[in-house]
């Protein structure tokens, strides 16, 4: 496993997405050395509860805006612990959940198989919805969710370290493909890099303090666990508020050891393909980076006509594939985010695929 970075992984921003690009290829792959899931219990309807494994936001908006009905077909491209495919299965549509967890998606079969053939899995990043089968075959779904934010069961458990509250080993991978873990970077980056993801993923404006205290601690001893990490940190900025000092840090290697944005960009990128005209795109966002590539990539997705100072004429928009359905995002309401506090930073993105055909 490669633990050094492309330097290629940290370009400028281009392009209407506005996303820098891919550090490695997606590859299909066995699970890595080390996956956790397999030290998952087999039997997950019984091991984990429903309600205990993710909540989902929006549950109320994403039935409106989707409107999931008998006669659709439905792309859940981040199914997590199955609720927003719940919502959809319920109201009797056809579902094909989208994960790279194994993990994620044993446990959506478990807690979903009451709705027989109406929902099937596909383990894979969502950047890859072209290489689903039912695509494959020339299927088109009338809807596709994409829900960016990582799940309660995933956050909360020490094995999977992501956690810098509990002790666990540095790994961070949100599924086997994953072609570095989080021990990778904070062992074997160059400085520079570390600063860098800092700066850009986690917006930590301490990025040059935190990356010079890892790289002076693991010349002495590597780092091996979470609070190895965290305590680190927290020893170099100090704790003011409430706020954890390695919340930041954390989010930056985490989006770095997934590649969260270069995946993002490619699945935006891919989801005309995937929908049938007046098919609908729902993506949920929790950081800021993120939600700026969605908006980006959506105004200028329904932008018909181009203009420029320079231009006698506005252009034709090349591009120019949807309808946004709601002109700005959605935001939880008070009650949702009393309810579910990780909530409070989610938006909601609602766009149409148009027909376009001549």
């Amino acid at each position: 496993m490669s633990a050094r970075p492309s330097h290629r992984f940290l370009s400028g921003q281009t392009g209407a997405l506005g996303t820098a690009r891919r550090i490695v290829d997606h590859t299909d792959a066995c699970a890595a050395p080390g996956w956790l899931s397999a030290q998952a219990p087999v039997d997950f309807s019984e091991s984990i509860a429903a309600g205990d494994y993710h909540l989902p936001v929006f549950p109320a908006e994403i039935a409106e805006w989707m409107a999931p009905s008998s006669d659709k077909f439905i792309i859940d491209g981040t199914l997590g612990g199955g609720g927003h495919s719940e919502i959809f299965l319920k109201a009797g549509a056809r579902v094909l959940g989208v994960d790279r967890d194994p993990e994620a998606l044993a446990h959506a079969r478990a807690r979903l198989a009451a709705f027989g053939e109406r929902f099937s899995t596909w383990e894979g990043n969502f950047s890859r919805l072209p290489e689903i089968p039912e695509i494959q075959r020339g299927e088109r779904a009338d809807g596709l969710l994409m829900d960016l934010g990582v799940s309660s069961r995933q956050l909360d458990s020490a094995a999977r370290g992501f956690s810098f509250m509990r002790e666990g080993p540095l790994d961070m991978r949100m599924g086997p493909s994953s072609p570095r873990t989080a021990a990778d970077i904070v062992n074997h980056w160059p400085e520079a890099d570390i600063v860098r993801i800092l700066f850009e993923f986690g917006e930590e404006s301490k990025a040059r303090r935190i990356a010079g205290a890892i790289v002076k601690q693991r010349a002495n001893k590597p780092f091996e666990t979470t609070l190895d990490l965290a305590n680190c940190i927290e020893k170099a900025i100090g704790r003011h508020g409430r706020t954890h000092p390695a919340t930041k840090t954390f989010q930056a290697i985490r989006m770095a050891v997934n590649e969260e944005l270069e995946s993002l960009a490619t699945a935006l990128t891919a989801a005309p393909s995937v929908l049938k005209p007046g098919g609908r795109l729902l993506i949920i966002t929790f950081h800021s980076l993120e939600d700026r590539m969605v908006k980006r990539f959506l105004k200028h997705r329904s932008t018909e006509f181009l203009d420029d100072p320079g231009w006698p004429e506005p252009r034709p928009n090349p591009d120019y594939q949807f309808r946004l359905l709601a002109r700005k995002a959605i935001a939880p309401t008070a009650e949702e985010t009393s309810l579910n506090p990780r909530a409070r930073s989610a938006k909601l993105r609602v766009a149409q695929l148009l027909d376009l055909k001549p």
